[in-house]
C-alpha cells in the first residue's frame, strides 16, 4: 500500500514540476472579431407577412411573425395540403419557454377511390404514333454471342 501511495505522489510531482518547465505558449490575439456571443444582441422589434395564392399551380401559403423587444415571438404559417385540407401552425417562442406550436387542421381530406388516367386523344393532324420507314435494314450483332459453359 505504502508503495503505491509513494508512486501516485511521485507522480503528481513530476507532472506539476512538467509544467513550471514547460509553460503554455502565449498566443497572439486573433486579428478578426469574435462572433462568439452573437445571441448577446439586444432584441429588435420587427413583422413581416407573406402569402402566394396561385390557383395555376395550387400553391397557397402564407407566413406571419412579429417580435417584441424583449425576445418574444410569435406568428403563424399555413399551406395547403395534397389532401385538400389546409395546415395553420400558431407559435410562440421566447427563453423562458422556448418554441411552442399549436397545429390545426381545416377542413376534410379528400382521397380519390381509383385512379382515372386522363384518356388520350391525339391532335388533329397528327398521327397517333410515328411512321418509320421500312428501309431500315434488320440489325444482325457483329459478333456472336459468347458461349458460357453450363456448370
Amino acid at each position: 500500500m505504502q508503495y503505491v501511495l509513494i508512486v501516485l505522489a511521485a507522480a503528481l510531482i513530476a507532472t506539476v514540476a512538467s509544467n513550471a518547465y514547460y509553460p503554455k505558449p502565449a498566443y497572439p490575439a486573433p486579428a478578426y472579431p469574435s462572433y462568439s456571443k452573437s445571441y448577446d444582441y439586444a432584441a429588435m422589434p420587427y413583422h413581416f407577412a407573406w402569402a402566394v395564392k396561385d390557383d395555376y399551380t395550387y400553391n397557397d401559403y402564407a407566413h406571419q411573425e412579429t417580435a417584441d423587444d424583449k425576445g418574444y415571438v410569435s406568428g403563424s404559417y399555413r399551406t395547403l395540403l395534397p389532401d385538400g385540407r389546409t395546415q395553420t401552425v400558431t407559435y410562440k417562442a421566447d427563453d423562458y419557454s422556448g418554441y411552442v406550436a399549436d397545429v390545426k387542421y381545416d377542413g376534410e381530406a379528400k382521397y380519390p377511390t381509383e385512379y382515372k388516367p386522363s384518356a388520350y386523344k391525339p391532335v388533329a393532324g397528327y398521327p397517333s404514333s410515328p411512321a418509320y420507314p421500312s428501309s431500315y435494314p434488320a440489325y444482325k450483332p457483329a459478333y456472336p454471342a459468347p458461349a458460357y459453359p453450363k456448370y
